[in-house]
């Protein structure tokens, strides 16, 4: 057998994939108004996706919305102020964009590491490192 019939064979041999090439997708924010506070129901479910520690992502959340929030004893993030779940959502892209997804490949395979002052995201995929804003 040539190359080309093993090359055939193989191509014959390997499965179709099915499904989406969207892999990763992070759930869309689920919040409601309480008071003067906004609560972001499924917080918890949103951060298990992106396998970040709800702590940072409540930080970035706290700046990129320009407000004071904190996690209650449910798991959700309880945010002071009014906002519409698509800007929740557009924080959260932001911060899948700057903290999980690989800048170089684009993958969410990644994790964050601490080196000396700072915190680069190192890629499980491809294996590139590179900083964070912060």
């Amino acid at each position: 057998m040539d190359y080309d019939e093993m090359l055939d064979q193989a191509i014959e041999e390997t499965p179709e994939i099915e499904g989406t090439t969207e892999r990763f997708e992070v759930p869309d924010p689920e919040v409601r108004q309480e008071g003067n506070a906004t609560v972001f129901e499924n917080f918890q479910a949103v951060c298990d996706r992106l396998a970040r520690d709800e702590e940072h992502v409540v930080k970035f959340l706290q700046n990129e919305l320009g407000t004071s929030g904190h996690i209650d004893e449910s798991g959700r993030a309880r945010l002071t102020g009014e906002f519409r779940a698509d800007r929740i959502a557009d924080a959260v892209d932001a911060y899948t964009e700057a903290y999980v997804l690989c800048p170089e490949c684009g993958l969410p395979d990644t994790q964050l590491k601490r080196e000396q002052d700072a915190i680069l995201l190192r890629c499980e995929a491809c294996g590139a490192q590179s900083p964070t804003s912060s």
